[in-house]
């Protein structure tokens, strides 16, 4: 009965996954956005979550039953249908491919251990908008893309530009390096290599090409 678990072991909080019925929910706070069947897209954020499913605090309720596509960080898009109503928000029972479920697992994971080193919750830091919205991606191969910055945080940001670079390659964006997490409508999330400081991040994403 209990083959189906994932189950965390003391230490490394390793979670091993079965294609069965249930799975242990592990606590996280990872930010998104998602959408319902009306294709109007709303915020919100994953409070527990396995890789069979997961409960979700969001501005406005479906129904149950009503289909659920969402783009978090770290995971990109999951799908599913509404299980039930919470208060909030509502529980999504997942349904994607062994692959995706086994990549739930492993960030589940590392969001774990993450925790219990006590490293940073990079997505709990405030967004603004820059006051210089403008600026230069930079891809690896040297091609430069001028892109506009939707909003940011210390820890990464969301970018409106046509081209769009594979999920999880390096970037340049101004002066900071990042990585790309996920796509959004009309553009992409990025996650800064590390933490940053707020007086010399606007700084650091102005494009360096005025005389510097």
């Amino acid at each position: 009965m209990s083959a189906g678990l994932a189950t965390a072991t003391e230490g490394s909080k390793s979670l091993q996954v079965t294609d069965r019925r249930r799975h242990q929910r592990v606590q996280v706070n990872i930010l998104g956005r998602f959408m319902l069947e009306d294709r109007r897209e709303y915020p919100c954020q994953v409070i527990d979550m396995s890789p069979g499913g997961m409960a979700m605090i969001t501005p406005v309720s479906g129904r149950v039953g009503e289909r659920v596509i969402a783009y978090l960080d770290h995971l990109s898009r999951v799908e599913g249908r509404i299980a039930r109503l919470i208060d909030g928000g509502f529980a999504v029972e997942l349904r994607n491919t062994v692959r995706k479920r086994d990549k739930i697992a492993n960030v589940l994971t590392w969001l774990a251990n993450r925790d219990e080193l006590n490293l940073p919750e990079d997505r709990r830091h405030e967004r603004f908008v820059p006051k210089n919205p403008m600026t230069k991606m930079v891809l690896p191969d040297g091609s430069e893309h001028v892109c506009r910055i939707i909003d940011v945080s210390l820890s990464g940001a969301a970018i409106a530009t046509d081209f769009v670079p594979e999920m999880g390659e390096s970037i340049t964006l101004g002066k900071m390096r990042a990585r790309v997490v996920r796509q959004i409508e009309g553009g992409i999330a990025i996650e800064f290599a590390a933490v940053q400081n707020r007086e010399l991040l606007e700084h650091h994403l102005s494009a360096p090409d005025s005389g510097s």
